[in-house]
């Protein structure tokens, strides 16, 4: 697979995944509000858009690096995906640490 087909497949992917998170504030605009943790990032984000991947929920951002990672052949399944992400996850959870141990102090 060439860049400029990677760049195709990619381009796609973003329009799929930002209108997966536009049909599900169209069906239930409370998804915007309604939060979870992210099994990918491990950032906090919002339900609309993301996707269920066996035992993982991903945000509708890593359900685009998931999609796009599948189609061009990076990774097989979402626990390849997992753990690639794996420092990622690590600096989100040091990060709310940090502004937990903030909030705290003051």
């Amino acid at each position: 697979m060439n860049k400029e087909e990677k760049l195709k497949i990619i381009e796609d992917m973003q329009a799929v995944v930002e209108q997966m998170r536009l049909d599900d504030l169209e069906e239930d605009p409370s998804l915007a509000d309604e939060m979870f943790e992210c099994s990918c990032c491990g950032k906090t984000m919002p339900l609309a858009g993301s996707i269920q991947y066996n035992k993982y929920r991903l945000c509708n951002n890593c359900v685009l690096l998931a999609e796009t990672g599948f189609a061009i052949g990076k990774f097989k399944n979402a626990d390849e995906l997992i753990k690639a992400m794996e420092d990622t996850r690590l600096e989100e959870m040091c990060e709310f640490i940090k502004q937990e141990e903030s909030r705290q102090k003051n």
